[in-house]
């Protein structure tokens, strides 16, 4: 059976006990001790067990033993009736009494893909704080041209590509996901009769086992869709992220953070105190902000080279945190966010000087990785930061992590056990956001890393992207262009406006937003001004324009929920300064939705014709125009007419409009 054919879970399962079943080579492989998997796994033991999770999901555990050396391989299926979807994870497990033989060329996955005589690989670039982060591409598969695909450094999604795939053939496809939050690689080919070789796994495996000893695999997402139109595998994705990875709260998906900062470069938080940081809070309460964002700098040392220190500053909050968590929940917020960078230590620092022994070097580097492999430093740092979480009222624990893991990894693995430190450090960061998560059931953690660069299936699945890149804070086309990228894969992110201008704030409104500095009155803005892109309606000596900052606030909170919804590109991508850029997102069970429309700095034409998805042709919609002013107007449309595209108008650019539409 082929894979894209399949619409439900009888077929999928049809699927899966083709693939694992005694006597077949099953869809990943590997070598061991110079013999690949297809070789050795039929004549290794076999076993099956079966546990229902839950309403939605079966877990299909498949063992391989081979009875010579006692090496297991555990291969646990996750089989769901709500998506045509299948997951998996390799364990290997040395039961035996000596060193198993070298294991290399793990692939989690090795599969070849049926069905189609046309394949195009729909991805996204990775971020590395450009304006075209997330940016979308299509490559058409050929015989001739393999594709190679791999982030930089060791974090999942730095530069080069998002580790999740659309894969389209004639009449449908497969998403395609990887779950690694460190150096995954994938390898494409078309090969006789146009079928697709799929593999993908860590880069670099070559390690034997000691009696005892156990690692994973990353994880694998398979999800069938079928049709003509690739946004309709982009939403089943999304919905299927929603309803299986992303972080829920009382049955359903976290609703990403409204939060507040005075915390930007150059100085981060370096000046911040107990209360400067309440005093600027107070200024955000009638926009209805939910979190106060704390970011680097409030502990001894100071960013950037006081990472290994995590202590409150004396000069700055010599009552701790506590005082400042309280402060804001009684202001009515939820609470505090909090910047950590636990992985990278600063030479001198706390961690460095007390246990250099957690710690791996390279030389002349004066930063290094706090190795989570390393049982005692990831047991400290559970312990400090759960303790931390419990006495400063920690509501948002956010983890950023600002250097490339992979050469530290790499230098610290014998030649017969490499990639053996990566898979500790990388399941001691799962250990680690599982422990807070269970010991602090309303914890919501925050993924950063340098923005955007670490976004996999197991980081989402534990965690949320606050600040999902470090291009040019505030920017507005980058901002719009990193939404039109990434939504099609992740059902929500998030960013951050510097000012209140409807086109800065429309640019970055997502299900989450954070305001920063200038949205306050108190702000120095000639210092702040540098930071602010050309677009911004502010000049100096303007009185501050608070009625439009909390009638922004009010747009943003009303319409935050449609961006959980299906996602659609209205016009072409593009990173040019005179687009047109427009995208929808639809809540199909409201059958509601909104657009959001941009005539950038440059573009000539003030009007667009504009199609829009989703609605259904023989159904009349309200829609609530607004404007640039924040000015609304209503009209009503035949869902016929909106398919066929309707006029809009933007007198000047840069504008925004936001249309709010619903089926009455």
């Amino acid at each position: 059976m082929s894979i894209v054919s399949i619409t439900g879970m009888k077929e999928m399962q049809q699927w899966m006990q083709a693939q694992f079943a005694r006597g077949v080579h099953p869809p990943f492989s590997f070598t061991c001790g110079g013999k690949s998997s297809a070789e050795l796994l039929p004549r290794w033991g076999f076993e099956q067990k079966t546990r229902r999770l839950d309403r939605s999901r079966t877990l299909h555990i498949f063992t391989y033993t081979d009875p010579a050396t006692g090496l297991q391989v555990e291969c646990e299926c996750t089989l769901f009736r709500d998506f045509p979807a299948i997951e998996w994870v390799l364990y290997f497990r040395n039961t035996g009494a000596q060193d198993t033989p070298v294991l290399a060329e793990v692939q989690a996955i090795d599969t070849t893909l049926t069905g189609g005589r046309r394949w195009r690989l729909h991805r996204a670039l990775g971020s590395n704080a450009q304006r075209d982060d997330f940016a979308p591409i299509t490559d058409e598969l050929k015989p001739d041209k393999a594709i190679h695909l791999a982030p930089v450094g060791g974090r999942s999604s730095n530069t080069v590509a998002l580790p999740f795939f659309n894969l389209q053939t004639d009449n449908g496809g497969v998403l395609f996901a990887i779950g690694w939050s460190g150096q995954w690689a994938a390898d494409l080919l078309i090969e006789n009769r146009g079928n697709l070789r799929l593999r993908a796994g860590m880069e670099q495996t070559h390690l034997k086992l000691h009696p005892g000893e156990a690692i994973r695999t990353p994880r694998i997402l398979l999800l069938a869709w079928q049709g003509e139109d690739e946004f309709i595998g982009f939403n089943r994705l999304r919905r299927f992220l929603l309803q299986h990875h992303v972080p829920h709260r009382r049955g359903k998906p976290v609703t990403l953070p409204f939060t507040c900062s005075s915390c930007g470069p150059p100085d981060e938080a370096n000046q911040a105190t107990e209360q400067s940081q309440l005093e600027f809070a107070s200024h955000f309460v009638p926009y209805g902000v939910e979190y106060l964002w704390l970011d680097a700098g409030w502990f001894e040392g100071r960013w950037p080279n006081g990472v290994g220190n995590w202590f409150p500053r004396k000069d700055g909050f010599p009552r701790g945190l506590r005082p400042l968590s309280d402060g804001v929940r009684r202001m009515g917020m939820k609470g505090l966010l909090l910047w950590f960078e636990p992985e990278r230590v600063y030479e001198g620092t706390w961690i460095d000087r007390e246990h250099p022994d957690w710690v791996l070097r390279l030389p002349n580097n004066p930063n290094r990785l706090l190795n989570l492999g390393h049982p005692s430093a990831l047991h400290w740092l559970i312990e400090h930061l759960s303790q931390m979480i419990e006495r400063e009222g920690i509501a948002v624990y956010r983890q950023d992590f600002n250097i490339d893991p992979l050469p530290f990894w790499r230098a610290a693995d014998a030649p017969d056990r490499q990639g053996i430190t990566e898979i500790r450090h990388v399941q001691g960061l799962y250990t680690l956001w599982d422990t807070l998560l269970k010991r602090h059931p309303d914890l919501l953690i925050d993924n950063c890393a340098s923005g955007g660069r670490r976004l996999d299936l197991e980081t989402i699945s534990r965690s949320v992207a606050l600040w999902r890149s470090d291009y040019r804070y505030f920017e507005p086309v980058g901002q719009q262009c990193h939404t039109a990228g990434i939504s099609r894969y992740l059902p929500t992110t998030a960013t951050g406006c510097g000012y209140p201008d409807a086109y800065l704030m429309r640019s970055a409104m997502n299900n989450g937003l954070g305001l920063w500095t200038a949205w306050s009155p108190t702000t120095v803005y000639e210092t702040y001004r540098q930071f602010l892109p050309p677009e911004a309606s502010w000049q100096p000596g303007q009185p501050f324009p608070l009625q439009r900052a909390k009638a922004l606030a009010a747009e943003f909170r009303r319409v935050r929920g449609y961006f959980l919804g299906d996602f659609y590109l209205l016009t072409p991508y593009s990173t040019a300064d005179d687009a047109w850029m427009a995208y929808q997102f639809h809540l199909p069970e409201k059958d509601a939705g909104i657009v959001l429309i941009f005539r950038r700095t440059k573009c000539a034409t003030p009007a667009l014709r504009l199609p829009l998805r989703a609605v259904h042709a023989d159904g009349s919609y309200e829609l609530r125009f607004s404007d640039e002013h924040l000015k609304r107007s209503v009209k009503v449309f035949r869902g016929q007419e909106l398919l066929k595209g309707i006029e809009v108008t933007i007198e000047h650019a840069p504008g925004s409009l936001l249309i709010e539409y619903r089926r009455g």
